[in-house]
């Protein structure tokens, strides 16, 4: 271990929210490259058991923190032309992934739900009868809104088989909503909550948001209080992120204690209710399916993403159309998406690809950030040897009293889970870290 003054600052030297890290690398360590066929791509790739996953980047509202890739209330040709080139775009993966099989779906985005009910129908279609996916017989998840998660498209989401809705709540207090710039309001809510619960759903997940103007510690209490009215199979406690072209982008904050806080707070009042904590975000209930079954992941299982933003992931390459947050650059990469040929479907341009030392990297954060940990025999089957021999930054986090090693695993303590947003980070390749710091924001 270098403990040399040079040697990186440690988890502990950083802030607890340097980044939240559900993916490694993130996508803005991806640039373009000279076209691969997409058949060359996934040609010795393990096909059975993959993820496939639907992008819509379209919503009804841009929540003032939001970064993700989409757009707000485009018109139906847009949408319309975008579901036609998702259609073709499944075409030329399927011809590219022969004998591929899902072993779990979801549509996400963006707010699918925001989709029309006969576009709804269009992309459960394209997953059915072009991808071959199987909705109601595999785990399929699908991302709602408290103005979109109307009794019509609920039906639909049923009708299809899917088990699991996710609503982003974050607030339940009025003032706190609208300083996200949020446009809704609690009537709303709690009529699309009393829904999905009367539909039936096997799983529902409310997101909830700590850190934003105007909470307080009675505040936060009283949202997740709200949430757990309806009994969420799962919870998911984010924290505020104020990130570059959003609307909050140029507000200047530093309230790590006060998000920390929050966070114990939240964890401690969840646990203290009988849910699990499987990472610093996500809590399982007790009544949940599979309660305690291993969370999914899929950039090591592999994952199919159809539509504008999503990616796929294979063993050595992550790909996906170019991103952006601002409006003028998403619109500019939906135009590209609408406008490639059925030729130009079948290529990959864009990504990122993996070396042997970038896959023990992502295995080891991916392992690292959730509650099963680092598993020294899952290593030795899949890379062989020792991943403190490795990562040799991994030797640090036990003396830190971040983690404890028994031999068989090395798991986050709760000091170490709490600062997973340093201890990702923390852990990138200097390749990555230099890729990410060169990327211009769009």
């Amino acid at each position: 271990m270098d403990l040399s003054p040079d040697a990186p600052l440690s988890p502990l030297d950083v802030s607890p929210y340097t980044a939240y890290v559900y993916s490694y690398p993130h996508k803005t360590a991806y640039r373009v490259f000279d076209p691969i066929p997409m058949r060359q791509v996934w040609k010795d790739e393990r096909k059975e058991a993959l993820f496939l996953y639907i992008h819509v980047p379209f919503c009804e509202m841009r929540c003032g923190f939001c970064n993700l890739f989409t757009t707000v209330r485009p018109d139906g040709d847009l949408m319309d032309a975008t579901i036609d080139a998702v259609r073709r775009q499944a075409a030329q993966a399927r011809e590219a992934i022969p004998g591929a099989t899902f072993a779990r779906m979801a549509i996400g985005g963006g707010t699918p739900t925001f989709l029309s009910c006969a576009q709804l129908e269009a992309l459960f279609e394209i997953a059915e009868g072009v991808m071959g996916a199987n909705p109601a017989g595999v785990p399929t998840s699908v991302e709602v809104s408290p103005e979109t998660a109307t009794p019509d498209k609920l039906e639909i989401l049923r009708a299809h088989g899917v088990d699991r809705v996710s609503m982003g709540v974050q607030s339940f207090e009025p003032d706190e909503v609208d300083a996200i710039s949020r446009l809704q309001r609690n009537e709303q809510v709690h009529r699309s909550l009393e829904a999905m619960r009367r539909a039936g759903f096997e799983t529902l997940n409310v997101d909830l948001m700590y850190g934003l103007p105007h909470q307080t510690p009675a505040s936060w209490r009283r949202s997740i209080e709200e949430a757990l009215r309806y009994s969420p199979e799962e919870i998911y406690l984010y924290p505020l992120y104020v990130r570059p072209l959003t609307r909050m982008g140029a507000s200047k904050q530093d309230w790590d204690d006060e998000r920390l806080n929050f966070y114990r707070q939240g964890r401690d009042l969840l646990l203290e209710r009988g849910y699990r904590q499987v990472s610093m975000r996500m809590f399982r209930a007790a009544h949940a399916p599979n309660a305690q079954g291993p969370v999914y992941r899929c950039q090591e299982d592999g994952m199919v993403g159809l539509g504008c933003g999503a990616r796929s992931y294979t063993d050595g390459l992550h790909y996906s159309s170019e991103y952006a947050v601002g409006p003028s650059g998403v619109k500019a990469i939906l135009r590209d998406f609408v406008a490639r040929t059925d030729a130009e479907f079948a290529e990959v341009r864009y990504g990122f690809a993996l070396d042997e030392v970038e896959r023990r990297r992502r295995h080891a954060i991916l392992s690292l950030l959730s509650e099963e940990g680092l598993s020294r025999a899952d290593w030795r089957r899949r890379f062989g040897g020792d991943p403190v021999e490795a990562l040799p930054q991994l030797a640090a986090l036990a003396p830190l009293g971040l983690a404890e090693d028994d031999g068989a695993a090395l798991r986050l303590t709760d000091e170490g889970m709490e600062r997973s947003d340093a201890i990702g980070p923390w852990l990138f390749s200097e390749r990555v870290e230099r890729l990410m710091t060169d990327y211009e924001a769009r």
